[in-house]
C-alpha cells in the first residue's frame, strides 16, 4: 500500500513540476508560430526605403507571455532586439486580460477563462489570479520595467512630451525602440469607471470596449448578444476622451461600432482588424465601419492571420491595405499585426520589409508607404495624446 501512495505523490509532484515549469512555455512556443518559408529576397528599392521609414504597429500581446523582451528570442513574434532589427519605432503593447475556451470569431460567452490557468502556471502575483484590472496593471509594470533595465534601448510612450523627446533620440541614434499600453476589453475596469484613473496612472493610452465577450461596458462582434454600449460603456468613452486615451474597436460589435462613432470627438483606431471586402467574416469591418471610422480622422490596422485577409503572406495583407486606401485613402490605414496574440503569422517583427516591398509592387509611392508603415500612427499620437 505503502508504494501506491508514493507512486501518487510522486505522479501528482510532476504534474504540479509539469504545470508551473512545462506548460506556459508549451503554450508559448505553439500559439505563437511563424510560417515555415525560404528566405525572402525584397528588392533593392524595399531594402532602402525600408531602412528610412518610421514604422509603427498597433497591437501585440507579448506582455502576456513569461518572456524576456530585452532578450532575442526564437520563440514568438516581438522582443526588443528583434523590434529594433526590424527597424520598428514604436510598438502597441496591447494587455490580454480575460479569454474564453473555445475561442472563436462567432459566439462567445464570458463565463469562464483560459487566462487564468496561463496566470497562475507563469506564477504571476497572488493579486493577479483572481483580478483582471490587477492583471492589467502588472502588465504595464512589466512593460515599465523593460524600459528601466534596457539601457536606453527601449521606452514607454505616455504623453505627446515622451513621443516628441523619444523622436528627438532616435533622430540620432535608430538602434532604438518605444512602446505604449493598450488593453483588449474594457473588462479591466471591474464594472467601475473610478479604476480607469487607475489604468491611465498605470499608462494604459489605448482601450477597447470589448475583446472575444460582451461585457458590461458594451456588446462584441464574437459575443453572444452583440449588442451597443451600455450607460456604463458610454461613460467609460467619455471619460476616456477627457483624458485623452485612444479608443479602439478591434472586435466591437456593429452596434457598439455605431454608438461609438455617434459621440465621440476624437479619431478612434481599429488597432487589429481585415476587411470584409477583401476577406468576408464576422471578425473584419464592413466598407460603412471602415467610412465611419475615418470619418473621425483614424486609422485601421491591417493583421497579418489569415482569418484577417483570408490569406498567409503579405500580398494578402497590401490586397487589404488597397482596399481600405481606395474605400478612404492612405492616410487611415495602419499596421496592425496581432503579434504573440496565439495565430499563425507569417513572419515576426524581423520581416515587415514584405510589406513593404509588397506596397512598392503593388504601386503605392513611397510617400503612401511611409504613412502606412508609421507616419499615420505617428501624426495621430503627435496629435492626441495626453
Amino acid at each position: 500500500m505503502k508504494w501506491v501512495i508514493r507512486v501518487l505523490l510522486a505522479l501528482l509532484v510532476l504534474g504540479i513540476l509539469g504545470f508551473f515549469f512545462v506548460f506556459p512555455g508549451y503554450m508559448m512556443r505553439n500559439a505563437n508560430q511563424v510560417l515555415d518559408r525560404e528566405p525572402y529576397v525584397p528588392s533593392q528599392q524595399a531594402v532602402e526605403l525600408h531602412k528610412t521609414l518610421f514604422i509603427a504597429d498597433l497591437h501585440c500581446d507579448a506582455l502576456l507571455w513569461n518572456r524576456d523582451l530585452l532578450k532575442r528570442s526564437r520563440i514568438g513574434h516581438v522582443d526588443i532586439p528583434r523590434l529594433i532589427e526590424g527597424n520598428v519605432a514604436l510598438q502597441a503593447f496591447t494587455i490580454v486580460s480575460k479569454v474564453p475556451p473555445g475561442l472563436n470569431i462567432e459566439r462567445n460567452e464570458g463565463k469562464r477563462d483560459l487566462i487564468t490557468l496561463l496566470v497562475i502556471a507563469q506564477r504571476w502575483p497572488f493579486s493577479t489570479w483572481g483580478s483582471l484590472k490587477a492583471r492589467a496593471v502588472y502588465q504595464s509594470q512589466k512593460l515599465q520595467r523593460f524600459a528601466e533595465k534596457s539601457e536606453g534601448r527601449f521606452f514607454v510612450i505616455r504623453s505627446r512630451q515622451d513621443l516628441q523627446d523619444y523622436l528627438e533620440r532616435r533622430n540620432s541614434n535608430p538602434k532604438i525602440t518605444a512602446g505604449f499600453l493598450g488593453a483588449e476589453g474594457a473588462q479591466v475596469l471591474e464594472g467601475d469607471i473610478a479604476n480607469l484613473d487607475d489604468l491611465f496612472n498605470a499608462g494604459i493610452r489605448m482601450m477597447a470596449p470589448t475583446h472575444f465577450f460582451d461585457n458590461d461596458v458594451a456588446g462584441s462582434a464574437h459575443g453572444v448578444n452583440k449588442g451597443g454600449l451600455t450607460d456604463l460603456g458610454r461613460a467609460m468613452i467619455r471619460e476616456m476622451e477627457k483624458r485623452r486615451m485612444i479608443i479602439d474597436l478591434a472586435h466591437a460589435s456593429a452596434k457598439t461600432i455605431d454608438d461609438v462613432l455617434a459621440m465621440v470627438t476624437r479619431p478612434v483606431v481599429v488597432s487589429h482588424t481585415g476587411v470584409r471586402g477583401t476577406c468576408d467574416n464576422q471578425r473584419n469591418l464592413s466598407d460603412e465601419q471602415i467610412r465611419g471610422i475615418a470619418a473621425t480622422g483614424g486609422v485601421i490596422g491591417i493583421g497579418y492571420w489569415e482569418t484577417a485577409v483570408c490569406g498567409k503572406d503579405a500580398r494578402a495583407i497590401v490586397k487589404a491595405m488597397r482596399h481600405v486606401a481606395d474605400l478612404v485613402g492612405v492616410e487611415h490605414i495602419a499596421l496592425g499585426s496581432d503579434f504573440d496574440g496565439g495565430v499563425l503569422e507569417p513572419f515576426d517583427t524581423t520581416g515587415l520589409i514584405e510589406i513593404t516591398d509588397e506596397l512598392l509592387k503593388a504601386g503605392f509611392s513611397e510617400d503612401d508607404v511611409r504613412r502606412i508603415m508609421g507616419g499615420n500612427v505617428l501624426r495621430l499620437l503627435s496629435e492626441h495624446l495626453p
